[in-house]
């Protein structure tokens, strides 16, 4: 009897001792906690789409689609020489500007920002820039070298939250207008790029811009969590998303116990590995939504055309239908349909301006919109000036046919 005791206690005790070695080797791994909590619970259910004027109101995000191309113009005129050139010189490169019409139409559509003149050979039409917008160009240079290395670390954030920290230069060149870079800034790689960036050779035969980071990048949500003392850094716990919820938008009671849960699950960072997810998870689709509002978080407008985004689902890891999160989403993100597009708007950026910092080059851009507004007065009062001139001529013709047909009567009389 007392051997078998002895046997179940030596027994018992190496039970506990490699229940505590592997605990302990468990906790020095320091797994990730989504690790060991995935599942799936999401209600697909369909979201009712709603109005919201503040943010349809916002008209930097409104008119992006037509000041891009105007942008991409007035750096033809300013890169020139001789600062002017003739409308042959991009009338055939609307496609390369990304200008929706015919070049000459968009350059006179704009009387503050281009200047029309008669060239020196064959009268053809000559466009510069107006005193205006050659003040606002230099404007524009100006944070451009002064900003440098912030607009660097955004484009080192976005190729850092791809699969392999590696982005092929295309795709950059496709986001460098949402990222606030200058046309240029890839073609001058020596002065715009640090030693961290790489140009490499990609698989399918792509050149890319890969980035060696040794350091930990945290995201936005981190930093302001750190900030405001619910979360520290190397912690497990989750991370809740900011909500911001539209007036008058209501969600469906099982949603609403869906979303409570959503919010309590581990955060997985845009730049932390995430091979071993499960697709299928709520963690997986949490990441989803914080590798979106991350990237949005690092443009101009905090705001991005969705189907510009729909370029970056194979390096960033996002699963075939990750545009439909915007949609599932409502308290986080907007889906603007002006101006004949769908542009995902982060609700954050204007609620909690303290959330996430303003980019250097909104203010110039909201300047360039100025000048547009100011294009459109000019147009509407030549119109008017044109019709009060046709009306004077309409009359004068109307004064002189009287005085043709008093003529003829004083005639007819006198015979």
């Amino acid at each position: 009897m007392t051997f078998c005791n002895h046997t179940n206690s030596k027994n018992l005790r190496k039970l506990l001792f490699f229940s505590e070695r592997s605990i302990f080797s468990l906790l020095n791994q320091y797994q990730p906690l989504y690790l060991y909590t995935q599942k799936s619970t999401y209600v697909d259910v369909y979201m009712k789409w709603k109005k919201d004027n503040y943010y349809d109101s916002i008209e930097h995000v409104y008119r992006s689609i037509e000041l891009r191309p105007l942008i991409a113009l007035k750096n033809c005129i300013a890169q020139d020489p001789n600062g002017c050139i003739p409308v042959s010189a991009v009338s055939k490169r609307g496609l390369e500007l990304g200008v929706p019409t015919k070049v000459a139409r968009i350059l006179r559509q704009y009387p503050s920002i281009f200047e029309e003149f008669i060239g020196p050979e064959y009268n053809h039409p000559w466009f510069r820039l107006t005193p205006e917008a050659v003040a606002l160009d230099r404007e524009e240079r100006a944070v451009y070298e002064d900003w440098r290395g912030d607009l660097r670390l955004r484009l080192k954030k976005l190729v850092l939250m791809s699969k392999k920290k590696v982005l092929p230069l295309k795709i950059i060149q496709g986001m460098q207008w949402y990222l606030g870079l200058p046309d240029d800034f890839l073609k001058n790689p020596e002065e715009n790029l640090d030693g961290s960036f790489r140009i490499v050779e990609m698989e399918d035969g792509l050149k890319g811009l890969a980035v060696v980071c040794e350091e930990r990048v945290m995201s936005v949500l981190q930093k302001n969590a750190m900030r405001r003392g619910v979360w520290c850094e190397g912690s497990m716990e989750g991370i809740g998303f900011p909500l911001f919820p539209s007036k008058g938008l209501r969600l469906r009671r099982k949603i609403e116990k869906w979303l409570d849960e959503f919010q309590k699950l581990p955060y997985v960072s845009p730049y932390e590995d995430f091979s071993n997810l499960d697709p299928n998870s709520d963690v997986s689709e949490k990441r989803v939504v914080g590798v979106l509002h991350e990237l949005l978080s690092l443009f101009v407008e905090h705001a991005a055309e969705r189907k510009k985004l729909l370029c970056l689902k194979k390096y960033l890891g996002l699963p075939q239908k990750f545009h439909k999160a915007f949609e599932r989403h409502p308290h986080m993100f907007y889906l603007s349909l002006r101006n004949k597009t769908c542009s995902a708007i982060l609700k954050e950026a204007y609620n909690d301006k303290s959330a996430i910092d303003r980019h250097p080059l909104l203010k110039v851009r909201k300047k360039y919109i100025r000048l547009m507004k100011e294009s459109a007065v000019i147009l509407k009062n030549g119109r008017l000036n044109n019709q009060s001139v046709d009306n004077e001529n309409v009359k004068l013709d109307l004064d002189l046919d009287s005085v043709e047909s008093n003529s003829k009567e004083i005639a007819d009389c006198s015979l």
